[in-house]
């Protein structure tokens, strides 16, 4: 396959994802889950560091990805193109809307619609998130053998409990990126 199909495969996979992927970044896992197995570009286990690395940087997680896949299979050139096909069908979407929103934002048929729509958005990001933690708490032998990383499982319980506490939610998300590192760093997740 040469670079101007790559690119147009690229284009056209995040044009997709983008189109169809309602609620925003972790919308777009179980279209990237299946991006993965049809085209090869990355594992699942490379699709875990994505989401790291994604989680990690400024900017949305969905745009973040897109580019990401874009520079691993196409190098920068693939980054952009990725990303504008993401990024594209919000934007025809987002222009369509708002000539037209004062005129359906009561419908009751609209408002029945969108109500509709968020429980089956909840299901699919949790489908994909427990497909992520599968990969990323637990470890599969050749023999099949499923064995969890018990000590990172205890820290996410931990830190899960620890953000119930109201004092703690109004603690600077970045000072728990960096104990989350110190912790990694410490028993070596």
């Amino acid at each position: 396959m040469n670079d101007f199909s790559l690119a147009l495969q690229l284009f056209w996979e995040f044009f997709k994802i983008g189109l169809f992927a309602v609620g925003g970044g972790p919308a777009t896992l179980p279209y990237l889950v299946e991006l993965s197995e049809k085209t090869g570009w990355f594992s699942m286990e490379e699709l875990t560091n994505m989401i790291a690395v994604s989680e990690s940087t400024p900017g949305p997680l969905g745009i973040n990805m897109a580019t990401y896949v874009g520079i691993e299979t196409l190098g920068p050139f693939g980054g952009i193109i990725s990303t504008l096909g993401l990024v594209l069908p919000s934007i025809i979407i987002i222009c369509i809307i708002a000539a037209f929103f004062a005129k359906v934002s009561e419908n009751r048929h609209v408002k029945a619609a969108f109500g509709a729509i968020r429980p089956a958005v909840t299901a699919i990001i949790t489908i994909a998130i427990l497909g992520i933690c599968k990969v990323t708490l637990f470890t599969v032998s050749e023999t099949g053998t499923i064995t969890p990383y018990t000590n990172l499982i205890i820290f996410s319980v931990i830190t899960l409990v620890l953000l119930q506490i109201k004092p703690l939610k109004k603690i600077h998300p970045a000072l728990f990126f960096v104990f989350g590192a110190i912790i990694g760093i410490i028993f070596k997740f």
